[in-house]
């Protein structure tokens, strides 16, 4: 199993939002790891439902941009051409 784990925002109060993949199985997630004074327990939400219930939240918005930057990444290195423009 290979896992990899990409920090793509963290909050001035030290709330931390990660991607984590599983890129054998092709799965992936978002973790929040929330800082003490808040809990501190930490949770995992499928990448569709965060979108969905962080709207236009700086961690949403941050999310977004790794995943087009990954979505980058693997059209060049599997030689994928870019989607069409509408």
């Amino acid at each position: 199993m290979t896992i990899r784990t990409d920090e793509f925002y963290r909050s001035s109060n030290g709330d931390r939002w990660l991607l984590i993949r599983d890129t054998e199985k092709g799965s992936s997630a978002v973790r929040h790891e929330p800082n003490l004074a808040s809990g501190g327990r930490v949770t995992e939400t499928g990448i569709p439902e965060f979108l969905d219930r962080t709207g236009s939240s700086p961690e949403h918005l941050a999310l977004q941009s790794l995943l087009e930057r990954i979505d980058i990444e693997n059209r060049a290195v599997t030689g994928a051409s870019n989607p069409p423009v509408n």
